[in-house]
């Protein structure tokens, strides 16, 4: 690889780095800010899924104007939208429970924030395709996994800068520092790749790449989903997504209730993170080629389905030392599933349907990513009306019982006949 694709590489690493930092800074606390602005649960389940739905929608969006217009302006555009939104979150925060802003209160402003903030940042796909156009095929892999590395330090960095914004006491007013944090760090991301970002695509490929004129390819969801093997994956794909996070969106307000400050709350959020990087960049990578895409897929639902009980056992029980001893149980057991799935889709799937399934699979687990916050905050603080009744521990206990069904469909995978890949796989 020459020395000017390694720059890109570096330069899109960074890039994506620092803005993942501004995510892994807002979202510890948005659960704990919207409780705080008086939102019912399910206005906070709506504004926790705002921004991944803005995600599901605009990713393939921004992903196709970028075939035309080239990669690097729609970087530039989603970097300078995360910088003003993340500053504007940060003035949200400040107004107070009953402040107002040209006659829209805060409450409502957080959500503007939020949507916003998911239309700037949905660029994830178009930052992977510039690696695509930088890359041959031997490198691609490994410059695809520039992106994890960048989520998974991102989010273990981002919540311990965020924790020196906050107060250390408990119950102290919501802060907007960490907003205006984020504002600072996503315009230094903006700069960077306004003034050192080279273009990636080149004009044969942007004309080729502008002939594909649908955004949402709606034959490769129904042939995918026709196929009993690749149904079965991609509902378990969607359950382990969904139940992931309920767990994710609930956590703030559960160490809200354990008596956590939003400074320890950080830590905790820094700690995941951390338990990611370690489990995705090392320990699942290296278990895979052992053991199978199969059997470490069944581990990973065995450790989810005991980190979520352990997990409501910690929140009954109101022990920090408990929670801290739990919760990587959970983790890794994610960190194991979700590759593990991802690479059971690909090996069933022939070669020429490879972009349409995988990015069936992509679509699902959006659609989780929205659906999960949704229903865990609910489970969690109930409704209004009281037709469910919130439990702190309710998220965890049916996230488990969700993935013991997860893990029938995942042993049933074995049984159901015909598919020689897996296999091979399976024995290896």
């Amino acid at each position: 690889m020459s020395e000017g694709r390694k720059a890109g590489l570096f330069l899109i690493f960074v890039t994506v780095f620092i803005d993942l930092l501004g995510f892994g800074i807002v979202l510890p606390l948005l659960p704990r800010y919207g409780e705080h602005f008086e939102a019912g649960g399910g206005t906070l389940g709506l504004l926790m899924a705002s921004f991944s739905a803005m995600q599901f929608i605009f990713a393939p969006i921004w992903g196709r104007i970028s075939d035309r217009v080239g990669r690097r302006p729609i970087l530039i555009l989603g970097l300078l939208g995360s910088t003003v939104f993340y500053g504007m979150f940060g003035f949200a925060t400040s107004l107070g429970k009953e402040g107002m802003f040209l006659g829209i209160g805060a409450l409502s402003w957080l959500f503007i924030t939020r949507i916003g903030a998911g239309i700037a940042g949905a660029t994830i796909p178009t930052a992977q395709a510039y690696i695509a156009d930088i890359t041959g095929p031997k490198e691609r892999g490994k410059g695809m996994a520039l992106i994890g590395a960048a989520f998974g330090i991102g989010f273990t960095f981002g919540p311990l800068i965020g924790a020196a914004f906050v107060s250390a006491e408990t119950g102290a007013t919501p802060s907007a520092a960490p907003g205006y944090v984020a504002c600072v760090l996503s315009g230094m991301a903006a700069l960077l790749s306004i003034f050192k970002l080279p273009e990636s695509l080149n004009k044969q490929s942007a004309e080729l790449l502008a002939k594909r004129r649908h955004w949402f390819d709606v034959a490769s969801f129904r042939h995918a989903l026709s196929r009993p093997r690749i149904g079965l994956i991609l509902l378990t794909s969607f359950l382990t997504t969904f139940a992931f996070a309920q767990f994710e969106s609930t956590l703030s307000l559960l160490t809200q209730e354990l008596g956590f400050a939003a400074r320890s709350n950080f830590f905790i959020f820094a700690y995941i993170g951390f338990i990611l990087t370690l489990s995705q960049g090392f320990l699942v990578r290296s278990l895979i080629p052992k053991v199978g895409e199969y059997r470490m897929g069944l581990a990973g639902i065995v450790l989810m389905v005991a980190g979520l009980l352990l997990i409501g056992v910690a929140g009954n029980s109101g022990s920090y030392t408990l929670l801290y001893a739990v919760l990587p149980i959970s983790v890794i057991g994610f960190s194991a599933t979700t590759p593990s799935l991802q690479s059971l889709l690909s090996l069933n799937t022939s070669e020429d349907q490879q972009g349409g399934v995988l990015g069936v699979g992509q679509s699902i687990s959006a659609l989780a990513r929205i659906l999960g916050p949704l229903a865990g905050i609910i489970l969690f603080k109930g409704t209004q009306n009281e037709f469910i009744h919130g439990s702190i521990t309710s998220p965890y206990w049916i996230g488990a019982g969700i993935m013991l069904f997860g893990l029938l469909l995942m042993s049933s995978l074995k049984s159901n006949a015909g598919n020689t890949e897996v296999s091979s796989t399976l024995e290896t």
